[in-house]
């Protein structure tokens, strides 16, 4: 199955900004999940639920947010842009950025779960032997929700690849700069004669997306499996 040169810019494209839309949001993922699994606050629940929001929230509506936001006139991003020069609006950035918000929710919720899974004793006995509560993470805790980590990293990439709402409305349909799979097969469909292109991202879109959820599987029964759970 050969590809034009304008679907291998979309699925690189696409691939490209999966990856650093979730990358550059595990740290955080990561601090929000332990939060919501270790800590008991008041608002926790309204914390949990605005989380989450992206995920019951038409992605329409999260992209209209996003430029109010972080548009070049936009409340924050007028600021970045006057500041450092930086800019979400009509760039690929956006389009991470509209991704990442996106899939924010399964990658805190899959960390939070395996978080939950771990026995804190074992973190509490590395305290009473001196273990500062850093040295904890890094050495005991961290190690054991890896694959839980990993999981929700390969659910988030998916759902990044599938991304279109928040992206079209954030940072428009432009080819070679935030045209991704989606994109690109909406704006295929509208074109006569174009049905083999839309055919071909379709299988690639299908064939990376069951790779992710068989993968994503599989790391989880590997964590129950590591975690001693049947």
């Amino acid at each position: 199955m050969l590809l034009t040169p304008i679907e291998w810019e979309a699925l690189l494209l696409s691939l490209k900004i999966s990856v650093v839309a979730v990358s550059a949001s595990l740290p955080l993922g990561i601090a929000m999940a332990w939060v919501l699994a270790r800590k008991q606050f008041a608002g926790k629940a309204i914390v949990d639920g605005i989380i989450h929001l992206p995920l019951v929230l038409p992605p329409v509506v999260i992209g209209y947010l996003l430029l109010i936001v972080m548009g070049r006139r936009g409340a924050v991003g007028q600021w970045l842009y006057e500041t450092f020069g930086v800019s979400f609006s009509f760039s690929w950035k956006g389009a991470a950025l509209a991704s990442a918000v996106v899939a924010f929710p399964l990658l805190v919720r899959a960390i939070r779960l395996s978080l939950e899974l771990v026995d804190q004793r074992l973190e509490q006995a590395a305290r009473t032997l001196g273990a500062s509560s850093w040295r904890v993470f890094f050495t005991i805790t961290l190690p054991l929700i890896m694959p839980g980590i990993l999981s929700g990293l390969v659910l988030a990439f998916a759902r990044s690849l599938g991304e279109f709402g928040a992206t079209i409305t954030f940072v428009s349909n432009i080819p070679g700069e935030t045209q991704t799979i989606p994109l690109a097969m909406f704006a295929f469909i509208e074109t006569p004669g174009a049905e083999q292109s839309v055919a071909r991202l379709c299988v690639i879109s299908i064939v990376i997306a069951l790779l992710s959820l068989v993968g994503s599987e599989w790391l989880s029964r590997r964590m129950k499996r590591r975690m001693g759970i049947q």
